[in-house]
């Protein structure tokens, strides 16, 4: 089941995406609650095209996992860490598809990272692997955008990651998906640049979320990002990234100036 979240005359409401095809296409029949708990479908369906998608989810903390890939961490000329490598992105930067990413004033080098994302949907704490699944509510495409040239200046990657706009996720939450082999790539203007497979990982999702709840609680909602493949490269002002992840969908952003 794919569900997304919108808006539309104003208004923001969480719907289940369905093919109807023919001249009907996509359409989003809107939801009664909210997506973590039951709900019923209202049988009240809008286009897709007539809505604005939002970020599929406002999350209480992003949690994203740095150097998954070996690859890409022998690209930027790192070690593979040992254990899972953490750090967070605000609130802040959590854009929808379709939403402009802005170029920072402080930087001279964006870089686009393609991404799965995992959606928390129950509140959990030291999750034993076994039960990691029961703590999924799905997966969606992501865009750790990075402001590379301050990632190497500074110690800490706090502005370099987490600026506003650094976290494009969407299209939609896919919530019946086996994540553990899916490709997973990222073009520039249609240029293939990222290609790479989540089974890759060096660090599996049970890994990740086992190793993050050992120290806190994530809450519905919460988004967990599992590390880029090899081929990062420069985003420009007027790019169009788009990362596709196989069985999800793809999240399109262009680049503009900021300000």
């Amino acid at each position: 089941m794919r569900i997304a979240r919108f808006s539309i005359d104003g208004n923001v409401a969480f719907g289940v995406v369905e093919d109807e095809g023919g001249s009907a296409g996509l359409v989003l029949d809107i939801i009664k609650g909210i997506p973590y708990a039951d709900f019923e479908r209202s049988g009240t369906k809008v286009p897709l095209s007539k809505v604005r998608l939002l970020p599929p989810v406002l999350p209480n903390k992003v949690v994203a996992f740095g150097r998954n890939y070996a690859e890409h961490a022998g690209e930027l000329g790192n070690a593979v860490p040992d254990t899972p490598f953490a750090f967070f992105k605000p609130t802040t930067s959590v854009i929808g598809s379709g939403d402009a990413i802005e170029y920072p004033s402080f930087s001279s080098e964006l870089h686009h990272e393609a991404e799965l994302a995992v959606v928390i949907g129950r509140m959990c704490r030291e999750v034993p692997r076994e039960r990691v699944k029961d703590v999924i509510f799905g997966y969606t495409c992501a865009n750790d955008v990075t402001a590379r040239d301050v990632q190497k200046r500074e110690k800490q990657w706090a502005r370099a990651k987490g600026f506003d706009t650094s976290c494009p996720l969407g299209p939609w939450v896919e919530t019946e998906l086996d994540a553990s082999d899916l490709t997973i790539q990222a073009t520039v203007n249609g240029d293939q640049r990222q290609l790479g497979r989540t089974s890759e990982m060096i660090h599996s999702i049970e890994d990740l979320i086992v190793n993050i709840t050992e120290a806190m609680t994530l809450l519905p909602g919460d988004v967990i990002l599992t590390g880029t493949p090899a081929g990062v490269g420069p985003l420009n002002i007027g790019d169009e990234v788009a990362v596709t992840i196989e069985g999800i969908g793809t999240l399109t952003n262009k680049v503009i100036k900021r300000g």
